[in-house]
């Protein structure tokens, strides 16, 4: 299934994303895509929000250290930043398979770069771009919810 939702502001993000943290279970990959500055780690905050995490603003982008542990809501949340990776064997090398078969969701920026080591059937894929006809904060995101998910969310709203 695939989604097509608007943002007007960084709250109407972190919001969509912490819905779909509700349906969030172990082993989910949240693959995000989005230039620089779209609003990937606006999201990762809202998701970390919808997680239970306490303190969902102290979220940030693991740009540098390439991996944060976000522990404290009903799951962990495994957050990746391999935009300075140069390809899957670097991801391999840092041990993120432990984390794709964990106890916590992992959501991932840039994992394009690493797609071809990611399980496709637990891969929920949002890009997020600025939307070109809108204002200054209004985003467009493209979400392709992976099958698991898709049953979930049907489920839960039937």
């Amino acid at each position: 299934m695939t989604e097509l939702l608007k943002s007007s502001s960084p709250e109407e993000t972190r919001l969509f994303a912490g819905r779909l943290a509700a349906h969030a279970q172990a082993g989910d990959i949240i693959a995000l895509s989005g230039d620089l500055g779209a609003g990937k780690t606006v999201f990762a905050k809202g998701f970390a929000e919808g997680l239970g995490f306490p303190y969902p603003d102290e979220v940030v982008s693991p740009t540098f250290t390439l991996m944060q542990v976000y522990e404290g809501g009903r799951l962990p949340l495994y957050h990746f930043d391999v935009y300075r990776m140069a390809d899957a064997s670097e991801a391999e090398a840092i041990g993120i398979d432990e984390y794709l078969f964990g106890e916590g969701v992992c959501l991932i920026e840039w994992a394009v770069r690493i797609e071809e080591i990611l399980p496709k059937e637990r891969v929920t894929r949002v890009t997020i771009r600025r939307d070109e006809a809108g204002g200054e904060n209004d985003r467009m995101m493209e979400i392709h919810y992976a099958d698991a998910v898709c049953s979930r969310i049907g489920s839960e709203d039937a």
